[in-house]
């Protein structure tokens, strides 16, 4: 019998890369021939940040870039996100199935037996249909937002979205309206849905598209989530109601690890990712100089923006907090600013010379990882949550874009593990709130309990390890 060979082809940023990356070497482990589809600009980027060994391949894994469709201008564009999922979505579509096409001709590769894409990338289901490859979709976000995206349609069919006027936008409309039907989920605010919904167009592009890919993942054979039953026990509940086929694999960076630990075949990186930016690891030897738990960790991820204002108020709030921290500030964090660090009060840096680490990207998981970390100052992105969980460190939440808000929600209310913040960044509230997680003791608790039953979840015979095992025999019975 050949080989079973999934195509796994991610959405191209990093949220949803290295998730995909993660289940890719994880079922390669397990015997499954895997092509990682990149775009020719992230392949070029991966080998700048990473060396060229990084996207080589080897023996049963192979990488193959197909264009975006994007110009250079779209890269620099405030709206950059949308316009790249607006050019995959329209554009990948022929290229892909060309792909396909050719790796089933090409000598010495198994036949394509699965297309795995990532969500937003629902097109790819529809080229797998058309040539009859089965597929499943791995769900890059929780559980708990998958289930609100897919009630993004009822909601506008409710009359909440679009908003009927701009004042719903700051007259507390968006936090007093409270949706209590969604299968599930506890009652949650219609601002804490997602951001798309804060819109007053009926024909809004991220509203729109978000709808119909999160009711596309549907079509799928089977869905795939990066998190774990004890984690989103309920919501997990409520989608297997009406998706029964539902593989639960997270934390994915943690059962990766727990299948390679100490291996060195792996030229990648840590927790089997790739970074889009260069990636400094001296801050993991200034961790080692600190004192257990004694250190904020500051990162807004790959895609939020600051404006000088914003990045002025987090600074002053941090050095008020009184305890060192590790800052990641990306070169763009603030747009047209030129390198990230240079936007920063020349005040605050003298005065936090002694007690703080910034660099411009470091590798998360380890850094999370890390005894010396007791907090983290985060955006909220479903990996960077993930990654928390797991890690067993308590947030102070900052969300602004997609999903964020839903797991905010989920890990201040839900989880008893974070802390929120207001939308308008004011040092006093950075300063208090850090200091809060630094010690309170029942967000500390909460914090440790969930890391034990992550790690259960991931080790032999735990249920993602289980479930990870139930997808390579599903994938063998269709091959």
């Amino acid at each position: 019998m050949a080989r079973p060979h999934a195509v796994v082809v991610p959405h191209p940023s990093s949220g949803n890369i290295n998730p995909a990356l993660q289940l890719a070497k994880l079922l390669h482990h397990h015997g499954v021939y895997i092509t990682f589809v990149n775009t020719e600009h992230n392949h070029r980027v991966m080998e700048a940040t990473e060396g060229a060994a990084a996207v080589r391949g080897h023996e049963g894994f192979r990488f193959e870039a197909i264009p975006d469709g994007l110009v250079e201008a779209d890269r620099d564009a405030e709206d950059y996100d949308l316009r790249l999922s607006a050019a995959t979505s329209q554009r990948w579509a022929e290229p892909l199935k060309e792909l396909l096409l050719r790796l089933n001709g090409t000598p010495g590769v198994p036949p394509v037996t699965c297309v795995l894409p990532t969500s937003l990338m629902s097109f790819a289901l529809d080229v797998a249909r058309e040539l009859g490859v089965p597929s499943m979709v791995l769900w890059a976000c929780s559980a708990a937002s998958l289930m609100a995206h897919m009630r993004l349609r009822e909601l506008k069919e409710r009359g909440y979205v679009p908003l009927k006027d701009e004042s719903c936008l700051t007259n507390g409309h968006l936090s007093r309206t409270i949706i209590d039907w969604i299968p599930g989920m506890p009652p949650i605010s219609l601002g804490d849905i997602c951001s798309f919904v804060r819109t007053t167009d009926p024909d809004d592009f991220g509203l729109r598209f978000s709808t119909v890919e999160a009711n596309g993942c549907t079509k799928a054979g089977a869905l795939i989530l990066n998190t774990f039953d004890d984690l989103e026990a309920d919501i997990l509940a409520a989608l297997r109601a009406e998706y029964p086929r539902i593989y639960t694999v997270g934390p994915l960076g943690s059962l990766f690890n727990h299948h390679h630990h100490q291996r060195d075949d792996d030229a990648s990186g840590s927790a089997g990712g790739l970074s889009l930016w260069k990636q400094d690891s001296e801050c993991l030897a200034w961790l080692d100089t600190q004192q257990p738990g004694s250190i904020v960790y500051a990162n807004f991820g790959s895609l939020t923006v600051l404006s000088t204002d914003q990045l002025a108020e987090f600074a002053w709030g941090l050095a008020a907090s009184g305890h060192p921290f590790l800052w990641s500030i990306r070169d763009n964090l603030v747009p047209g600013a030129g390198a990230g660090m240079s936007s920063l009060p020349p005040e605050f840096v003298a005065a936090t010379a002694r007690r703080c680490c910034l660099t411009a990207w470091c590798p998360q998981d380890q850094v999370l990882g890390h005894p010396a970390v007791g907090c983290f100052l985060t955006h909220n992105g479903w990996n960077s949550t993930c990654e928390s969980v797991a890690a067993g460190v308590p947030m102070v939440c900052w969300p602004g874009f997609a999903d964020q808000y839903t797991n905010c929600k989920y890990a201040c209310e839900v989880w008893g593990v974070g802390l929120r913040l207001d939308d308008e960044v004011r040092r006093e509230q950075v300063a208090s709130h850090v200091g809060h997680a630094m010690k309170a003791e029942d967000m500390r608790g909460s914090a440790a309990a969930w890391k034990v039953k992550a790690e259960e979840a991931v080790a032999p015979g735990g249920m993602s390890w289980e479930n990870l095992r139930s997808m390579v025999r599903e994938l063998g019975s269709v091959n």
